[in-house]
Parts: C-alpha cells; sequence; structure tokens
C-alpha cells in the first residue's frame, strides 16, 4: 500500500471513517471466507486515541495474507535463533487483527496483538472470538490496548511484526524502547517489516542487523482484491502495489 497525497478531513461522528459504502469499503475475501472483519482503510488521521503520538500514525489496512504468509516463511528460512515453539509473535499495531489470526494458526510460543486504539480493539477481540469458536487457534493468543512505544515485552525470544504502523518520530522512540529491553539479550529479537518506509530510521538505530530487504510478492487473488478495494477510495490517497516492500531485522548488539 503506497500513500499518494495527504487530505486532511476533521473526523466525524462515531463510526470509524474508511468503514463504510460511503467511504468505498469493500470487503477482502479473507473476511467473506472466514467470517471476520479485518477490511478497509482507515487513514492515521482518523485513528485518534488522545495519545501525543497520534499524529504519527500512518493508517490501519490489513495486510494480504500471501505477503504475510511469504515473509514468515522466508523468516524461518534464514533459521531464527530460537524455534518457533519458543517464540512470541507480537503485532505492532494490530488494528482490527489480520496478521494476529493468521499468526495464531501458526505453533507460536503465543501471539500478541498490540494496538492502541480503542474502536479497533474492540473489532480484533470480536475477530479472535470468532477464531476461537472455529478452533483455528495453535498458539495461546492475547490482545493488549497499549503504547507499542512503552509496551512491556514478554521474558524469552520475540519477533515483532510492523505493517508500516507510525511515522519516524514513534518508529524511533519503538527502536529505543526495543534497545533497552533487550539490551541483555542478544538475539532475542526480530523485527519483520512491511511496506518499510521508515528503513533509513531501522538503518540507524545501533544493534540491529538486516538480513533480508526486498519485494514480496502479493499472490494474484490478493493483488486482484486490494487493488479493488484501494481503487474504489472516493479520495484515491492510497494505491496498491503487486508487493510489498519489506525488511527482516534482528537485534545484535556489538556486531
Amino acid at each position: 500500500m503506497r500513500k499518494l497525497s495527504s487530505i486532511e478531513k476533521p473526523k466525524r461522528g462515531p463510526r470509524l471513517t474508511g468503514l463504510n459504502k460511503k467511504d468505498g469499503f469493500l470487503p477482502h475475501p479473507f473476511d467473506l471466507e472466514h467470517g471476520v472483519r479485518t477490511s478497509g482503510l482507515v487513514a492515521g488521521r482518523h485513528l485518534k486515541t488522545g495519545s501525543p503520538h497520534d499524529r504519527h500514525t500512518t493508517a490501519y489496512y490489513g495486510i494480504a495474507p500471501s505477503v504475510f504468509y511469504a515473509l514468515v516463511r522466508r523468516w524461518r528460512q534464514m533459521r531464527p535463533a530460537f524455534p518457533l515453539e519458543e517464540t512470541t509473535f507480537i503485532d505492532i499495531g494490530a488494528g482490527m487483527g489480520r496478521a494476529v489470526l493468521l499468526a495464531a494458526e501458526m505453533p507460536f510460543r503465543a501471539v500478541i496483538g498490540v494496538e492502541m486504539h480503542p474502536a479497533l480493539m474492540r473489532i480484533a477481540r470480536k475477530n479472535l472470538t470468532v477464531w476461537r469458536k472455529a478452533d483455528r487457534l495453535r498458539s495461546p493468543v492475547r490482545l493488549a490496548q497499549a503504547d507499542a512505544a512503552t509496551f512491556p515485552f514478554p521474558r524469552g525470544p520475540c519477533v515483532a511484526f510492523l505493517f508500516n504502523p507510525f511515522g519516524s518520530v514513534v518508529i524511533q522512540r519503538f527502536l529505543r524502547h526495543c534497545a533497552r529491553s533487550f539490551q541483555n539479550r542478544p538475539g532475542e529479537l526480530d523485527l519483520l517489516y512491511v511496506n518499510n518506509e521508515q528503513e533509513h530510521i531501522l538503518q540507524q538505530q545501533k544493534g540491529f542487523v538486516r538480513y533480508f530487504q526486498g519485494q514480496v510478492k502479493r499472490s494474484p487473488a490478493d493483488a486482484k482484491a486490494d487493488h479493488a478495494i484501494l481503487t474504489n477510495q472516493p479520495d484515491g490517497e492510497y494505491a496498491s502495489m503487486n508487493y510489498e516492500d519489506c525488511s527482516i531485522w534482528r537485534w545484535q548488539p556489538g556486531d
């Protein structure tokens, strides 16, 4: 997903702008197949929480399942320092929880979704209930309404997933928080970064080593769906490519 322009419009009413038909809303086939609600595009200006970080929020949009699976597969092929069963998956800026649902089907030690916006969190909790009733969980899952820049990481190895959730200011704060949290835990944190617009910030953060940078393609079905969804926006503010620019990083201070 690529932002084409910035158009400031005040949020009106209690419902999130971008989740109604008048906003150009179209459901992704993932939702239609599984009976969940993870579709829609909500621009960052409509995701106010009262936090000083609000103005650095990018947007909510669900990750293409094919991109998620392909990036996780590439990460696993790089032989993470710890087995999946010992690793906690953390979705930073989880939104409605599509990545959480996908990760929960894998045998992680645990899966955590971190999201500040209360409306998105309520939807994510409902989606998780659907996933649980469908017996799709292979990992313990919890959702935390919290600030990613201060969220306490669990013990043990972690992999943090980011679908371009923040601008540079919050990414810097998040990375400093990671460095403090894992200062005596080398190799225990990997980052999977999708639509890596703030890649240069990671390059400047001492202690992180990049293991991969490149394009991860959408499947033809996901490419078709995302193109239709984003083309249907009234403002034409975002556009879809057939791939996402991604990177994989590992916390290895001293290397």
